[in-house]
């Protein structure tokens, strides 16, 4: 097996996306109703945050060019004396869109919100910029308790919160009483082990014990490409996985985000986290295979096909060829796999050829054949991808050395094949 990598400190940005370092816009809808094609937007209040401080302030009035209906006029305080001298929606759009620009959009119901501020887009043929949108009413049901909030309506967790601005159906109070709702959400959260905005929004339930008090695990793990394994006490291999980026991706596990319950339990037993840096993706799916198929991991999810597994295998023959097989024979040949479809052995066929001048055709070749002159040739030979044995311009101890090159890669060492690809 091959030795660890070098440890790496890992920084912030190996966690995903620090919620301290994310500008949130907090945006707030009055309307004339509940149909965001029937109705139109009376209000738009928003207010931009950063790490708990506030950058800036939206908040306008908006003429609907449509009447306001009186129910909507004692819920909220506008009539329609108010927004005759508002600006249109088709003016307040383009200002909020810029006001909002690269950051994430907040709203309690979120849906609402956005799918009036998606038709208002629709009505001006207006492309939606598609940011990404948190909902807080849905985070407050993810993580706050019945026992905490009989329901998740906005006023009810203002005054679990304790905002400084009582909610009062008014764009820009509602979005500052929202503004205090998410960051008591994000102290929850904290709470969990949930540090990013990836991890946040992938939340669905509080990490087991468990998971909190192995979080330590992840501490050394190196912020690169490789393969994990984690092994309990003895060493055994409990689950093994690959990643571009190990630190983020084993740390995972530790977090609210990762609900599966055979993962839950594999963590409960496992006593560490032991990883092999690799020099590239490629790499580290060839050890994770190859990982796979010597220790058989328990928690590695098994096919429910195992038939259709396929293998890559070096013949055993004079001119060995790399072939696609079905089955792990007792013989002298070297496997790589499984590999869960055909085009995926025949990809790394492919990338194993474009290191190794191997013969790509499919006949047995042997020296009575070559000798006779009954071998078939093909037009490799004249493109330097083969040294064409099959003419008898390589001899078998010089294929030799090419098939020993294979037989290193298939076994581990992937530098030839990384090398090649780069190349290429």
């Amino acid at each position: 097996m091959a030795p660890e990598g070098p440890a790496v400190q890992g920084t912030l940005d190996d966690l995903g996306t620090p919620l301290i370092g994310v500008t949130f816009v907090v945006v707030d809808l009055e309307t004339t109703g509940g149909s965001a094609h029937d109705d139109a937007i009376t209000e738009i209040g928003a207010v931009k945050v950063r790490g708990g401080e506030v950058l800036g302030e939206f908040g306008t009035l908006v003429d609907p060019g449509m009447p306001i209906p009186p129910f909507i006029t004692v819920l909220t305080g506008i009539t329609q004396r108010m927004v005759v001298a508002a600006p249109r929606i088709d003016q307040v759009l383009p200002a909020f869109l810029e006001f909002a620009r690269g950051a994430v959009l907040v709203a309690h119901n979120a849906p609402f919100d956005m799918g009036f501020l998606k038709a208002a887009c629709a009505a001006q043929e207006r492309p939606w910029p598609a940011p990404a949108v948190l909902d807080t009413a849905d985070l407050a049901r993810r993580l706050l308790t019945r026992d905490e909030v009989p329901n998740c309506k906005l006023s009810t967790l203002a005054r679990f919160f304790r905002t400084a601005t009582e909610p009062c159906h008014r764009a820009l109070a509602d979005a500052k009483a929202t503004v205090d709702v998410l960051h008591g959400l994000f102290e929850r959260a904290g709470a969990f082990g949930v540090e990013s905005l990836e991890e946040l929004r992938s939340f669905s339930r509080a990490p087991t014990p468990e998971q909190r008090r192995k979080r330590h695990l992840a501490d050394a793990v190196p912020a690169a490409p490789g393969v994990y394994i984690f092994e309990d006490a003895r060493g055994e291999p409990l689950y093994v996985g690959k990643s571009g980026r190990l630190r983020t991706r084993v740390r995972s596990y530790f977090t609210a985000s990762e609900t599966r319950r055979g993962v839950r339990e594999m963590i409960g037993i496992a006593d560490r986290v032991r990883t092999i840096v690799c020099a590239s993706a490629l790499e580290a799916e060839v050890r994770e295979l190859r990982l796979i198929a010597a220790h058989k991991p328990r928690y590695n999810r098994r096919s429910r096909h195992p038939e259709r597994a396929v293998w890559l295998k070096l013949t055993s023959e004079p001119f060995p060829r790399l072939s696609i097989v079905r089955e792990v024979r007792d013989d002298e040949s070297v496997y790589l796999g499984p590999f869960a479809s055909t085009r995926l052995a025949e990809e790394a066929r492919t990338a194993v050829h474009d290191a190794v001048p191997l013969r790509q055709c499919t006949q047995r070749l042997t020296l009575r054949l070559i000798s006779e002159g009954r071998a078939g040739t093909c037009v490799l030979g004249e493109l330097g991808r083969c040294g064409a044995p099959c003419e008898g311009r390589q001899s078998p101890e010089s294929y030799a050395e090419h098939a020993a090159h294979a037989r290193a890669i298939l076994t581990g060492d992937v530098r030839p094949v990384v090398a090649a690809s780069r190349a290429r």
